[in-house]
């Protein structure tokens, strides 16, 4: 009996742990059944009562992934930079060990070294008009600005094959352009101690990328370099990053970089008026959608000549105001014949509450949002003024054929060669500080009546101001029929 109850407790004890296994194998099936699946858009623990999205993660380590690779590429080219110059250098200390003479570097003064070649790129910089502008003998002695923004360059000079607005096609040209936004990002995602950006501010700490890349300007001294303005701004933001550079002719070199706050800065928008009140009725329509829908930072100032017409003005402000909800307008009305000049002159004078920015302009023009951000980055007081270069319409009868076939006005507005030119050859459209406008007019020593009938930039000629000149994409003069007195 014995022998025979060895077997079978031996076969009993496998059961039971097959048993056991299969028991095992169901409790793991019932826990993978009954527990609830993961969701997607659980949030990850954050900072306390703050919880973040594995998207906030992601995006986290991107941002921190994209400054070491900044950061990384700006130790690169300054190395190669390093490099270069301690290349010239021996082989200028070689020509010198030889006893022979130097070639010298064209430009350099007669007290400088001719080795001395970081010295001389930074007095380019003092010779040209970055810090402070020049003394000009008249307009035309003005270098213009010629705009782009990260797929298109808008130019003066077209000539017979080249376009107002075109895409940069040479490789030089859209290497010179992306190389000093590249430069300018670097600047930016890497301050210095001297662009005086606090480490401790949250705001400075985001990342730029050419996507925030808004507009820049660039023109060229032949003697000296090319000067780069350059905009950059993050998405919904009212503060701009503001980055000047200068290539004088070798490697590029930052000027400044510096940020700016447009929140409530105010644009006093001074319109001279005599009849064209169906025309009156477009740009109130277009101010209406820019200015009071969209920005709501900015006074509307109408100087009215003559009584013909102006009860329709008065109405079309007050109906504009009572739907609007928007009284930050003035209408001037005056006894006189119409003065484009006066009437600026008395809109300027109007103003009783301190310094203000002031755009002149024209009841014919359109403009856009962009444009007034634009006009309050270029003027700076008792520093810099602004002459947008607009692009003028021609007349849409003979564009396309006919009235009856010209599209509507949003579908016109296009910087084709056909259907339009820079209007480089005037000084009537203006941003500029009503301080830096009366102090023009005090050291000219001329008739401040008479000052804004003059073709020459004055603040230029009798002040030094920084006079920038540019064609801007967000203007445009609408093609009207104007009837001209014979004298």
């Amino acid at each position: 009996m014995p022998r025979r109850g060895f077997p079978l407790q031996g076969r009993v004890r496998w059961l039971l742990l097959a048993l056991f296994l299969l028991l095992v194998l169901l409790l793991f099936a019932y826990l993978l059944e009954c527990t609830p699946p993961a969701d997607a858009s659980q949030t990850l623990p954050g900072v306390v009562g703050e919880p973040f999205s594995r998207e906030y993660y992601q995006t986290l380590l991107q941002e921190h992934e994209e400054r070491h690779l900044s950061r990384a590429y700006s130790l690169k080219r300054q190395i190669a930079q390093l490099k270069q110059e301690l290349q010239e250098m021996s082989d200028k200390l070689k020509l010198m060990q030889e006893k022979k003479e130097p070639p010298g570097v064209q430009g350099l003064g007669e007290n400088q070294e001719p080795g001395d070649l970081l010295e001389f790129l930074h007095s380019q910089i003092n010779k040209a008009e970055v810090n402070a502008g020049a003394r000009l003998p008249s307009e035309y002695a003005l270098v213009p600005f010629e705009s782009f923004t990260s797929s298109k360059v808008y130019q003066l000079e077209m000539g017979l094959t080249r376009h107002p607005e075109e895409k940069p096609v040479r490789k030089d040209r859209r290497d010179e352009l992306v190389e000093a936004v590249e430069a300018a990002l670097d600047i930016i995602n890497n301050p210095d101690e001297e662009d005086g950006v606090e480490e401790d501010v949250p705001v400075q700490r985001q990342t730029y990328t050419d996507s925030h890349f808004m507009e820049g300007l660039y023109r060229t001294e032949r003697d000296k370099g090319t000067l780069y303005e350059l905009f950059f701004a993050k998405e919904d933001s009212s503060s701009f990053r503001h980055v000047s550079l200068f290539r004088p002719f070798g490697p590029i070199m930052k000027v400044r970089s510096t940020s700016v706050e447009t929140l409530g800065m105010i644009i006093n928008i001074i319109v001279p008026l005599a009849g064209r009140v169906d025309t009156f009725s477009q740009f109130l329509q277009n101010f209406r959608e820019v200015c009071v829908q969209r920005d709501r930072q900015v006074h509307l100032t109408v100087v009215y000549f003559g009584q013909e017409g102006l009860q329709e003005v008065k109405s079309s402000l007050k109906k504009m105001s009572r739907e609007e909800t928007f009284s930050n307008y003035t209408l001037i009305s005056v006894d006189e014949e119409f003065s484009r000049g006066r009437g600026l002159n008395i809109g300027a004078n109007a103003w009783k509450n301190g310094d203000v920015l002031m755009f002149f302009c024209d009841v014919d023009i359109r403009f856009s949002l962009d444009f007034l951000n634009t006009c309050r980055l270029h003027a700076a007081p008792n520093k810099k003024v602004f002459y947008p270069v607009v692009f003028s319409l021609y007349n849409p009868a003979i564009v396309y054929g006919s009235l009856e076939l010209a599209p509507p006005i949003e579908q016109q507005l296009s910087h084709k060669k056909d259907a339009g030119f820079w209007r480089d050859f005037g000084f009537g459209m203006t941003c500029q500080y009503r301080s830096d406008f009366l102090n023009i007019a005090k050291q000219a020593s001329v008739n401040l009546l008479s000052l804004a009938e003059l073709p020459l930039p004055m603040c230029a000629k009798f002040c030094q101001y920084y006079v920038e000149k540019t064609n801007n994409f967000q203007l445009f003069p609408l093609n009207e029929k104007i009837k001209i007195a014979r004298e």
